[in-house]
């Protein structure tokens, strides 16, 4: 839903811009020839059709932007709806994978992961090439590191549910249970 929802929005910039840059377009071409006609019989011709045309243009745009803006409200109070039944459902696994479900969280856990592989490295070579101390180092590291990086988020998180502006119903993040 969330592919979808960016399909919509990309697919109404993308009509919108297109729709501006030939308003633009034409503008100009109607300013030229109003200085190569003075203004005459086919400075009015040329401006009708043109004027028309993006008039015509700009109603389809309208209305296909206007049906994704639909879509996308659409899209958004499904994954609302989504993210609800999973917090009714599980809510005593929201306060363990809610941070690794954001941007950052994924962010963190792959950086976890890659600190503790190097860590794991070291102590392989430290230990003489022992596998087992580079996997059991490797592991506590990682954990560690998520749990840090989990720690985090939840300070931040915390922090921004604290602010005066912070309005739960307009943004969309982790429960409060989540902390």
């Amino acid at each position: 839903m969330q592919g979808a929802r960016a399909a919509t929005i990309a697919e109404s910039t993308g009509r919108a811009t297109m729709f501006l840059g030939s308003v633009s377009a034409g503008l100009v071409a109607l300013g030229l020839i109003a200085a190569a006609t003075r203004i005459g019989a086919t400075f009015y011709a040329f401006g009708v059709v043109v004027l028309a045309t993006l008039s015509f243009v700009g109603v389809v745009t309208f209305e296909r932007v206007l049906q994704s803006g639909l879509e996308d409200h659409g899209y958004a109070q499904r994954i609302a709806r989504l993210r609800a039944f999973y917090f009714d459902t599980a809510p005593e696994d929201t306060g363990y994978w809610q941070g690794t479900r954001t941007i950052a969280g994924m962010v963190g856990v792959v950086t976890a992961v890659l600190a503790g592989s190097a860590a794991g490295l070291i102590a392989a070579v430290a230990a003489g090439h022992s596998a087992v101390a580079g996997f059991a180092t490797g592991g506590v590291v990682a954990v560690a590191a998520v749990a840090a990086v989990i720690r985090v988020q939840r300070s931040a998180w915390r922090q921004i549910r604290q602010h005066p502006y912070f309005d739960p119903q307009q943004a969309a993040v982790p429960p409060a249970g989540s902390e």
